[in-house]
């Protein structure tokens, strides 16, 4: 009886080399060798993803990616309102709430978004967050900051 060796393939993004192995199909994983934390997995809840002004008004959040078009914040709000207005001059910045709910007020509205909600605020426009009856102890952001022009494309 024969039996397929496993075969490795080198798979290179942005200069850097994935390593798998391969069984007999192609289409079958036999493990990443290595670069495995190109997959990587993260639970924001997780108590080392806690940005450094957690409980205080400043609204500074945790970078997770940077990039030269987008950044990936984490925002974690528990007792402070941010006090004081922003504008990101150089991004348009989406906003998901995965936990809790925060008011926010803008140049063009007040929303308020809740677990499942996103909103996009467009480079330039000043906002601020607060909290509100439906906040929680803990409110939990994921904000994307984007320098590259953006259209809405979803149908409504």
């Amino acid at each position: 009886m024969s039996r397929t060796m496993p075969t490795r393939e080198v798979i290179t993004v942005d200069g850097k080399n994935i390593v798998l192995q391969r069984d007999a199909s192609p289409m079958i994983n036999g493990g990443v060798l290595e670069l495995a934390e190109a997959l990587r997995v993260i639970n924001i809840f997780d108590d080392k993803f806690q940005p450094s002004n957690y409980g205080l008004a400043d609204g500074k959040p945790l970078r997770l990616y940077d990039g030269p078009t987008v950044k990936v914040d984490l925002s974690k709000r528990s007792k402070e309102d941010m006090g004081f207005w922003h504008r990101n001059s150089d991004a348009h910045e989406i906003i998901f709430c995965v936990k809790g709910s925060l008011r926010w007020e803008t140049e063009m509205g007040v929303r308020v978004l809740r677990p499942g909600d996103m909103m996009f605020i467009p480079r330039g426009i000043a906002h601020r967050s607060t909290l509100g009856e439906e906040s929680e102890a803990e409110n939990v952001l994921v904000e994307l900051k984007i320098s590259g022009e953006l259209n809405y494309v979803a149908e409504d």
